[in-house]
Order: C-alpha cells, then sequence, then structure tokens
C-alpha cells in the first residue's frame, strides 16, 4: 500500500488538490447564494414553503442524473461538476439560515428597533450574528456533502479523487480505492472542524446577553 502511494504520490496529491477546489469552490459559491435567500425568505413568508420545496426536490434528484443534465449543456470537465455541486449544496445552507433566523427572539429584535436601528441594521447586527450558529450548522453538512459528491466529478471528466477510486474499481484495484478514499474521508474531517473552530470564533454573546445589553442601551438613549 505505501510503495503504491508512494508511487503515484504526484499524481495523488494533483487529484487532491484538484477535489479540494472543486469542494471549497461550490461551497463558496452556495454560501454566497443560500443565505442571501435564506434571508430573503424570511421576509416572505408565503414563498418561504415553495422554495425549500423546491430545493429539497432538486436535492433528490440522483447525482449521476444532475451530472448528465449538465453535460448537454456545460459539456464536460470541471464546470459542470462545480454546478451540479452548487445546486446540491443549496439546501442545508438555505433552510439553516432560514430557521436560525426565524428563530431569534422578537423581545432582542424589538429592544433593536427601540434603539432606532433600520430593518437592514437588525439583519445585519442583530439577526444574522444570532443565526450565526443554525446557519453555520448548515455550511458545516454541506461542506461534508460537496467533499463527498465531488468524487461523482470524476465521471464527466472533473477529476478529483474519484479518478482513483474508480479506476480502483474498473480495476479491481484495491490499493487505488484506499488512495481516493482516506483522503476524501480526512478531508471532509478536517474541513468540517475548520469551519467548527470558525463557528466558535465568531458566535456572538447568547440571545439573554445580547438582549439585557440592548435593553440597557435603549434606556440610556
Amino acid at each position: 500500500m505505501l510503495n503504491y502511494i508512494l508511487q503515484n504520490s504526484t499524481v495523488l496529491a494533483e487529484k487532491i488538490g484538484e477535489h479540494f477546489l472543486i469542494s471549497i469552490l461550490a461551497l463558496g459559491i452556495g454560501t454566497a447564494i443560500a443565505v442571501p435567500a435564506g434571508i430573503l425568505l424570511t421576509r416572505c413568508q408565503k414563498l418561504s414553503q415553495a422554495v425549500l420545496a423546491f430545493c429539497s426536490i432538486l436535492q433528490t434528484v440522483p447525482s449521476l442524473a444532475l451530472l448528465a443534465i449538465m453535460v448537454p449543456i456545460f459539456g464536460v470537465g470541471k464546470l459542470p461538476a462545480t454546478i451540479a455541486l452548487i445546486i446540491y449544496s443549496l439546501l442545508p445552507i438555505i433552510r439553516n439560515t432560514y430557521l436560525g433566523m426565524n428563530s431569534v427572539d422578537r423581545n432582542v429584535i424589538d429592544a433593536s428597533k427601540g434603539m432606532g436601528m433600520t430593518p437592514g441594521q437588525i439583519i445585519v447586527r442583530v439577526q444574522i450574528p444570532l443565526a450565526f450558529p443554525v446557519i453555520m450548522s448548515g455550511v458545516r453538512l454541506s461542506s461534508v456533502y460537496m467533499v463527498a459528491w465531488a468524487t461523482l466529478a470524476s465521471y464527466i471528466g472533473g477529476g478529483g479523487l474519484g479518478d482513483f477510486i474508480f479506476m480502483g474499481l474498473n480495476n479491481f484495484n484495491f490499493y487505488a480505492i484506499i488512495a481516493g478514499t482516506v483522503p476524501v474521508t480526512l478531508m471532509a474531517l478536517l474541513l468540517d472542524g475548520a469551519l467548527g473552530v470558525l463557528e466558535h470564533r465568531f458566535t456572538p454573546k447568547t440571545s439573554s446577553e445580547m438582549r439585557d445589553q440592548a435593553g440597557k442601551e435603549r434606556a440610556n438613549v
């Protein structure tokens, strides 16, 4: 096993880089789309259930089928694979953003309004910070999905560690399968752990602490 890894170390390192790039790019773009969408849904409650249901339906489409749909439109390579991953990344983040924003204590929002904050300021300075742990839970879940599903990019020439896995399956090469699978698992764990540290680092005070602080500041105005 060690000899196989040493003999293919250059190619393996290249595939790890490709896999990470596809995963992190899809996650980043998906987050940039899903978080604002989730916030907008809290302002359009009538549309929220329909949009969340549509995203859930997209999530049920088999990944290989979605990749096959991408090929006639975008061709083969990293682009269609990344677009398919972006689509799959949306649901957990949109749903958690929507739930997190709606779970913010109304007393905190009322106190913020009493301080003279505009709706935009309330969203940015109050609701998003308090909803941040819930939003990050969706991002972390999506990150694990992205790393795992990125292996399928190999089917349409997207590269990544799926090249080793499917080469091993086609040639009955156990070492190639392990060489592709272990880095995928470690990458998913490390990315989830890094996002967990980020979540802990930027999680603000608790709702009660922010409510008490807002009340004191309002009393001083």
